[in-house]
């Protein structure tokens, strides 16, 4: 994705770097060319400057980290640095997989210490998946929409992707269920399906218990590796928890990924695996390979900070609270700034909802447009490997303030409306208003199908 921001690189520049391109062109690896860059990574400059408000990122508050926790971090570091600063097991310390068997015991998932292996990131995780498992041209299955960041990863690995489509329910299993039939018809059989099962990103929606149910089963009778990516769960401000798809299946089939990027610092890169021990031990010889070690220091970090249990629990419901504060000023502010024909999600929990516009909009060009009223977001391609999503964009309300959603919002809304008036003016038809509520709003039910509460996910289904 390019965007014009109005800094962009000039044509003399362009030129050189088009030159240089050529230059080493046969020396790259042929799976470069399938290589193309996350539409997250190319707004990152971009949304660091303070006049952007960017609702684009999955950037989670850590302004308000505890005094306490700040000084088991400095203490912590200070008293263990030797070990802070040497290098550390491949598969991560003791220590860390201690702290990380409390938070997957947190949403009722236990897990053997000979299952985990601590990653560089979440992101690292997806990576060395498919690294273990992808050769090129091998099936994936992932949901339609997906993690922006997970679709560079499979296009990386050269694999084929075929996205499945979701409801208020998450998969719909059913379809999953066909696509198998089909592939075994044809001889074929998918590596392993991904999926982000509560909390969806970019959706927001949760995978019901009877699809988990349903997804397990269908699993271990086919014999299908299930990649759990699971770095919201624990920020469930509504509803009740659901057991995860590695509790339900025990460990045999299902891949379960975490990290520490949303329940303390993103930076402080720290994620894991909990996988069967064969696989693990695959991925454990492939991380050495890519890196050696996850940061030591910042493993002792994630030690100092979770080894006060009440402590980080007591911070957890504060993040809690406060991201269901700005998800409240995101869900107004879309309804008071859309115009008609516009559909979103409503999520329990975690970072993210999607917004789907009317067809007329085209989100990746709307965003040039966006970031001229310094205001940024996803546009909705990024979610896809094959051209869908135009018509949508993920909005992230973890990141700012509440007036900052409300400003950026209604930034968005103002720009979509001018689009949708040009378009209008050209075709002679004019622009139908959103009519506004007047007093107390009532927010629908997730399950509620009509404008303004619940995006409807394209049907196509794309043969390859």
């Amino acid at each position: 994705m390019t965007v014009d921001d109005g800094n962009s690189t000039p044509p003399v520049a362009q030129g050189t770097a088009t030159r240089d391109l050529e230059r080493y062109a046969a020396l790259f690896a042929a799976r470069t060319g399938s290589m193309k860059s996350s539409a997250m990574r190319d707004l990152m400059a971009i949304t660091e400057r303070p006049e952007v408000i960017s609702l684009a990122g999955g950037l989670p508050d850590v302004s308000h980290l505890p005094p306490a926790m700040l000084d088991a971090i400095t203490t912590s570091v200070s008293t263990h640095a030797v070990r802070a600063l040497q290098y550390g097991p491949t598969e991560g310390m003791a220590k860390v997989h201690e702290a990380i068997q409390v938070v997957m015991a947190e949403e009722g998932t236990l897990v053997d210490s000979g299952e985990l292996l601590v990653t560089t990131g979440g992101q690292q995780a997806i990576d060395l998946v498919c690294k273990t498992l992808v050769d090129p041209g091998d099936i994936v299955l992932a949901e339609g929409p997906t993690y922006p960041g997970a679709v560079p990863t499979f296009q990386a690995y050269q694999a084929d992707v075929r996205q499945l489509q979701m409801d208020d329910d998450g998969l719909d299993i059913d379809l999953l269920e066909q696509t198998l039939d089909e592939l075994a018809a044809e001889g074929k059989r998918p590596k392993f399906l991904y999926t982000i099962p509560t909390f969806q990103n970019p959706a927001g929606v949760t995978m019901s218990l009877e699809r988990r149910k349903r997804l397990v089963k269908l699993a271990a009778e086919r014999e299908l590796l299930v990649v759990e990516d699971s770095p919201y769960s624990l920020l469930r401000f509504e509803g009740e928890s659901l057991p995860t798809l590695r509790t339900l299946d025990g460990g045999n089939f299902v891949i379960y990924l975490g990290t520490f990027s949303k329940i303390l610092a993103a930076g402080l890169r720290i994620g894991w695996v909990a996988a069967p021990r064969a696989i693990r031990q695959k991925m454990n010889i492939g991380k050495a390979g890519s890196d050696l070690c996850s940061s030591s220091i910042s493993q002792v970090v994630v030690e100092a900070c979770i080894a006060d249990l009440d402590l980080w629990r007591t911070y957890l419901d504060e993040l809690r609270e406060r991201y269901q504060g700005r998800r409240d000023a995101m869900l107004d502010s879309l309804e008071h700034a859309m115009p008609e024909g516009s559909r979103w999600t409503r999520p329990r929990g975690g970072l993210f909802l999607w917004v789907t516009l009317p067809e007329q909009i085209d989100t990746t060009n709307l965003l040039a447009r966006a970031l001229r009223a310094n205001v940024a977001f996803v546009p909705g391609r990024g979610a896809y490997t094959d051209g869908r999503g135009g018509d949508s964009m993920r909005l992230n309300y973890s990141g700012v303030d509440e007036a900052e959603i409300r400003e950026g919002v209604r930034r968005i809304g103002a720009v979509v409306t001018e689009q949708l008036e040009l378009y209008g003016e050209m075709v002679g038809e004019p622009l139908v208003r959103q009519e506004r509520r007047r007093g107390p709003r009532e927010t629908p039910p997730l399950d509620a199908g009509t404008p303004g509460s619940l995006v409807q996910f394209p049907q196509r289904r794309v043969n390859r």
